[in-house]
């Protein structure tokens, strides 16, 4: 989950956490990776829990700065993929970047769709 405002990085573990709960109203044990950027954005933080404690992963970058994907209007936050959350921290644009639609089975498609499939016996 990706912030979609600037965040003051002095914050430490506690600081984020109290963010994660006041802003999205999320759950910071949930596993979860939360992802802040400084004003600048050549500054990010990324909070998790992972066996028993918080663990804050911070990145700077000694030139250029991160691009943020494209952000609705009004949105508090963006909910990012695995694949896009390492692109975005290794400096891929994101917004230049297409992807393929992704496949799922016709059961699922129709299901989706409010029509049931019987199964074959």
């Amino acid at each position: 989950m990706l912030a979609t405002e600037p965040v003051d990085l002095r914050r430490g573990h506690d600081g984020l956490v109290t963010l994660v709960r006041s802003l999205w109203r999320a759950d910071p044990y949930s596993g979860t990776l939360f992802v802040f950027f400084g004003r600048r954005r050549d500054r990010v933080k990324v909070l998790f829990f992972s066996a028993g404690g918080f663990v804050v992963y911070y990145k700077r970058l000694e030139r250029g700065r991160f691009c943020m994907p494209h952000v609705p209007e009004s949105a508090s936050q963006i909910v990012l993929d695995a694949a896009s959350l390492a692109m975005l921290l290794d400096g891929v644009d994101l917004r230049a970047v297409r992807r393929a639609p992704r496949w799922e089975p016709a059961r699922a498609r129709k299901r989706a769709q409010g029509i049931d499939i019987p199964r074959a016996s």
